[in-house]
């Protein structure tokens, strides 16, 4: 049960990190505010190299990446777009992330305790990107 629930939760995260880097990807050039652009590139930074330690993990345990779903992605995508075709200021950019942020925080939380026989390692992965997710959403506040 523990490698089991280590797994999925290593895959949850990987795909929660994919999900991030490629949103971030979508606005970015569309990111006005030179010191906004550099914390959105400090923050897909962070995702991609936490992203490369749980590839290398589930590389360990003969297992695959996780990709996020398609539909997540497409509603993503939908969201994206509409509202930057009403407003393509960073506020709205901001606005975006905070949201993909919120997100975040709320499913590796449920993920979290639903795998709650996941070992140790797995579990403080998933806590250091809550954390990342967290303390971005706080630290975007004042382009919103």
């Amino acid at each position: 049960m523990q490698l089991n629930d280590t797994i999925e939760l290593l895959k949850e995260c990987d795909a929660g990190t994919k999900m991030a880097v490629s949103s971030i990807d979508e606005i970015l050039n569309q990111v006005q505010e030179q010191k906004f652009k550099e914390m959105l590139i400090e923050f897909k930074d962070k995702h991609t190299n936490l992203g490369n330690e749980i590839h290398n993990l589930l590389m360990q345990q003969d297992e695959e990446d996780k990709e996020p779903t398609p539909i997540a992605k497409g509603m993503s995508w939908v969201k994206t777009n509409m509202k930057m075709m009403m407003d393509e200021s960073d506020k709205t950019i901001a606005d975006l992330i905070t949201d993909g942020c919120n997100m975040g925080v709320k499913s590796l939380n449920r993920y979290l305790n639903q795998y709650v026989a996941a070992d140790e390692k797995s579990k403080k992965i998933c806590k250091d990107l809550i954390s990342i997710e967290e303390d971005f959403a706080v630290s975007i506040k004042y382009f919103l």
